[in-house]
């Protein structure tokens, strides 16, 4: 998951190109044809000093060019097979694929996501997506698939100005010369091929000065591919069209861009398109244009308001979840991409899949509340160790939620790896989660100090006593457990174990033997 222009494809290329060196094949599924041809030669381009055959499938290709690239698959001579929905096609076959790219996840329905499957036996799937579906995302954030998030800038890049605004003649004149001015191109998305002409008429006439030209899905394929290549040559300064530039196009030159009666459009849609445009260092406005002829609906109104809302560098995640928040999640094992989780909320929701999941697998479940500590020694991770704000929440919530010993040895290995030796603060932050997955296990709900004693509570005493019998210190029960109530066991080590440097590993050693 990586926001539009933040370097998905440049990941899709290193992960093909690892592949390719282990001997397999790489297929790359996109969503539209443009995409296809841009990513040809995205591709080529960049292992042209390699002995790397990239061969493409789509529309643009005659019957006889699709059958000799077949053949050349099936035998093995072509590396990389870049294709639309022609991949999924009966005569596509793959000698040794061992890697599938799915560009553009969110454009993909679950039928042909499943056609994919017969080849996850033996290969290796890697989605990309700006604004995963509310159902791909929730899988992922289950633990159902795995998820890495790009959240990097490319250097220099800058926020995409965007408003919601009516449809007005004077404002669309307006930013068309502005962007004709600093030397620029624009973006004007109207989705309805059967006037696209007339809008295209109109314009020329509000702006005389500007060179426009038109591009839809339903145009012949060579006629397509002329207006693309004249409006990435810079022969024209305007391209009315539909949404079929939605997906990874391009164009660093463009960046203004007009989306007529943006209420009819998903809240992924609208932000994949206003990603045409901001692709370089100079700014770039998008403006959602509404319809005079009709009233807002109380769902597109608050798509709209997060579009606005999220116009920041690195939004995609955050939309993909309000998305999600509007939509519903879907259905995890139908064909029902989203849908909404009637009234239970979402953290129920996942609370009771986990629930039956752990009944049909006759697992236990996982006890997922942890005992609370109340001891007086604190824990941090300094900034001078994480700098980053953000990379450093992400290893508190790491080291908070972990649930066995395990999890926090490969969250301190990682940590090390990428910081260093970890400091003294931070090492006591690990050793206090330790001790709370150590007391959990012993089901032990709380340990506080109060003065020369350490106060457990348990319904569990016995278990708690044969870990505290040999210890040295006095052990008595103040309060016996009630009806629904745990016991206050009160525990005293010598005073030279209370000592906040010491009272840690006494506790770690009494109650995990280490």
């Amino acid at each position: 998951c990586g926001d539009v222009g933040f370097g998905k494809t440049e990941v899709a290329m290193r992960a093909a190109f690892k592949a390719i060196e282990g001997g397999k094949q790489v297929a790359v599924l996109c969503p539209t044809t443009v995409l296809c041809e841009q990513h040809e030669r995205t591709f080529q381009q960049r292992m042209a000093d390699y002995p790397v055959h990239v061969e493409s499938l789509s529309r643009f290709k005659t019957g006889s060019q699709a059958k000799r690239i077949c053949e050349s698959v099936g035998s093995g001579k072509v590396d990389i097979l870049i294709g639309t929905h022609r991949l999924l096609s009966g005569d596509v076959h793959f000698k040794d694929l061992g890697l599938v790219i799915v560009d553009e996840e969110q454009r993909f329905g679950v039928e042909h996501k499943n056609q994919l499957m017969r080849f996850r036996v033996t290969v290796d799937v890697l989605t990309l997506s700006a604004t995963p579906i509310p159902r791909t995302l929730h899988m992922a954030l289950m633990g159902l698939r795995d998820i890495s998030s790009l959240t990097t800038p490319p250097a220099a890049r800058r926020a995409i100005v965007t408003e919601v605004v009516p449809h007005d003649k004077d404002r669309i004149r307006r930013g068309i010369i502005r962007e004709l001015n600093r030397d620029g191109q624009c973006f004007f998305v109207h989705n309805r091929v059967h006037n696209i002409h007339n809008v295209a008429n109109e314009l020329r006439t509000r702006v005389p000065e500007a060179r426009i030209i038109v591009g839809h899905g339903q145009m012949k394929a060579h006629e397509l591919e002329d207006v693309m290549l004249r409006f990435i040559r810079r022969e024209a300064d305007v391209l009315v069209c539909t949404t079929i530039i939605e997906s990874g196009i391009d164009i660093p030159t463009a960046n203004t861009m007009f989306i007529a009666d943006a209420d009819r459009f998903g809240l992924a849609e609208l932000h994949q398109l206003r990603g045409r445009v901001g692709r370089y260092k100079h700014r770039a406005y998008c403006y959602l244009m509404l319809p005079d002829s009709r009233a807002l609906t109380e769902v597109a109104a608050k798509r709209l308001s997060a579009i606005e809302q999220f116009s920041m560098l690195g939004a995609g995640f955050k939309i993909a979840m309000r998305d999600m928040e509007i939509r519903g999640a879907g259905n995890v094992i139908g064909p029902e991409q989203s849908g909404h989780i009637a009234t239970v909320g979402y953290q129920m929701y996942c609370q009771l899949l986990e629930q039956a999941t752990a009944e049909l697998k006759h697992t236990p479940l996982k006890q997922t509340h942890l005992t609370h500590l109340d001891i007086g020694i604190a824990g941090a991770l300094p900034k001078s160790y994480i700098p980053s704000d953000s990379h450093r929440m992400a290893a508190y919530r790491r080291i908070n939620r972990a649930t066995d010993r395990q999890q926090l040895k490969d969250i301190q290995k990682d940590l090390t790896d990428a910081y260093g030796a970890l400091p003294a603060t931070a090492q006591r932050l690990v050793d206090l989660a330790q001790l709370r997955i150590a007391l959990t296990d012993l089901r032990v709900t709380k340990l506080k100090r109060h003065d020369a004693d350490l106060i457990f509570e348990t319904q569990h005493i016995q278990q708690l006593y044969e870990h505290l019998g040999d210890a040295p210190g006095s052990v008595r029960m103040v309060d016996p457990p009630g009806l629904n109530q745990p016991a206050s066991i009160y525990f005293r080590p010598p005073p030279a174990y209370l000592e906040d440097e010491t009272i840690l590993p006494v506790l770690r050693k009494l109650l995990m033997g280490s």
